[in-house]
């Protein structure tokens, strides 16, 4: 992707639909009788690979423009094969629900991003005590279920999102009550537990610090629409206060962005809510602003490359201190070839704003990562080749096209 920065965003653009609610939800679906619909989805290579990893099991699925349409009618097979499942972390999503409707499952051990371990202990647990017997063999998670998944009081060690996922999918279908206890509650929690219920599930508390599910002998299959992405709307709202700019997106929901909304107010953007979405414009005084990614409600760790990207052209310094993956660092060099000045210190990068980037030859790392290059390339000076950009297509849907169609000189190479 080859970027020609200085220039300043202005115009509207919209917020598509959000990966972390769509990836679970397709899953989801599995739990149904008959066909679901699941609309407002992106077009994203992780939503591909999610459809691949369904009609391995089976399931007919396809996507058609913005609608996803998951049959489970041929739900036969139970292992998600090692090819697609390194390549996406969320296809460990599948065992849940393969779990709750054929009793057993074979999942490869995930991959995804290289940011850091992400182990699968918490998911793992929240199955056994739900009954199911789970051993790790040849690189699978091999599970399966004796006679039928009970419900159980389940507390989490820690938040999270991938757990609370595929537990609270496992125990829709289980008999008798399970609370879980310390679930992650961000948005696309809640998102989730409302495509269950408008297929019949019966949940409780879902984006509070304990859910509670009492199992039903069957769902049946729905028509649903999935909440918009706050990472991608968080990641435009940035690009406006980066260029120093002044966009409107449409579909962008304050409630769902918290924290990030506060903190984009603290460094200077005066953000407004409107009959269709937001509005952000750039004050004149930048200030620096210091994060601590948490599990939400705090700071989410999705948006500190985007952070540091912005920090680094703040006057002053700005600490972002990261707590939830160890590897998560890794754009770090790729700013700094573009003169950001950046201190690492344990989990700390320490930013001192400079008073302006060069445009320079990078590589993306991850899928945010990638995002912070852009950001950068945005208010460089210069141009800036990112490479490595297919990272960028596993969550941001056409994101040139919003970019460009706010004023931004953005395109892919070759196109």
């Amino acid at each position: 992707m080859i970027l020609e920065g200085g220039r300043r965003l202005k115009g509207e653009a919209e917020v598509g639909g959000s990966k972390n609610a769509t990836l679970p939800i397709m899953v989801a679906a599995l739990l149904g009788r008959g066909p679901s619909v699941v609309r407002g989805v992106p077009h994203l290579r992780d939503i591909d690979t999610m459809l691949k990893v369904l009609e391995t099991l089976g399931v007919k699925a396809s996507q058609d423009g913005g609608d996803l349409h998951i049959d489970p009618k041929g739900l036969r097979k139970f292992e998600a094969p090692y090819e697609l499942v390194s390549t996406m972390r969320a296809s460990i999503y599948v065992m849940g629900p393969l779990l709750a409707r054929l009793g057993k499952a074979r999942v490869s051990l995930p991959g995804g991003c290289a940011i850091g371990q992400r182990p699968v202990d918490l998911h793992l647990k929240g199955f056994e005590a739900l009954g199911a017997k789970v051993e790790l063999k040849h690189g699978y998670i091999e599970a399966r279920v004796p006679k039928k998944l009970k419900g159980a009081r389940i507390i989490f060690d820690k938040p999270s999102v991938g757990a609370t996922c595929n537990v609270m999918m496992a125990a829709v279908l289980a008999s008798g009550t399970t609370s879980l206890h310390n679930p992650a509650q961000e948005p696309e929690i809640v998102d989730l537990a409302g495509f269950l219920k408008r297929m019949g599930a019966r949940i409780h508390g879902e984006g509070t610090d304990c859910i509670e599910i009492i199992g039903v002998s069957g769902l049946d299959g729905c028509d649903y629409e999935v909440i918009p992405d706050r990472i991608e709307a968080a990641t435009l709202l940035a690009a406006a206060a980066i260029t120093g700019g002044s966009v409107s997106l449409r579909n962008a929901r304050l409630a769902d962005l918290g924290i990030v909304a506060e903190k984009l107010r603290e460094h200077g953007l005066d953000l407004v809510e409107t009959g269709r979405g937001l509005k952000a414009s750039m004050a004149r005084t930048r200030r620096p602003v210091h994060i601590t990614t948490q599990p939400h409600p705090g700071f989410p760790t999705d948006m500190q490359a985007q952070w540091m990207a912005l920090m680094a052209l703040t006057p002053g310094t700005s600490v972002l201190s990261e707590t939830i993956w160890e590897n998560r660092f890794m754009h770090v060099p790729e700013l700094e070839r573009m003169g950001a000045d950046i201190k690492i210190q344990g989990n700390s990068a320490v930013v001192a704003g400079v008073k302006s980037l060069m445009g320079a030859p990078v590589m993306a790392s991850d899928l945010r990562a990638s995002a912070a290059l852009v950001l950068a390339g945005l208010a460089a000076k210069g141009s800036t080749e990112i490479s490595r950009i297919y990272h960028l297509d596993r969550g941001y849907d056409r994101l040139e096209d919003k970019l460009g169609a706010l004023g931004a000189r953005i395109r892919r190479a070759g196109g």
